[in-house]
């Protein structure tokens, strides 16, 4: 299993997913050419702000594409229809 560092972009890591070798989905140009490939989702918050972002991420947890959320259980109900093809195991960041 492929951890995060414990900040991805300045913001806190609460929560993180890892797809393995299949990415959770991908990310397309507007051509439909794969841009890039999502392989973790991570959930954080940054410093003295109450809001909650999921992230997705490459292969190397750089970020690729990130949403605001109230809370933690928004963000994990609403992800993105293209990662619904595998499950996603939550961790919690220790």
């Amino acid at each position: 299993m492929n951890k995060p560092s414990k900040m991805i972009d300045g913001a806190k890591v609460i929560e993180w997913a890892w797809s393995g070798a299949t990415p959770f989905g991908v990310i397309r140009y507007s051509s439909g050419e794969v841009a890039v490939e999502v392989f973790g989702l991570a959930i954080c918050k940054y410093p003295d702000s109450d809001i909650i972002y999921l992230f997705s991420c490459d292969d190397n947890w750089e970020t690729v594409q990130g949403c605001d959320y109230e809370s933690r259980v928004t963000a994990k109900a609403n992800l993105p229809l293209q990662y619904m093809g595998l499950e996603v195991v939550w961790q919690l960041f220790e």
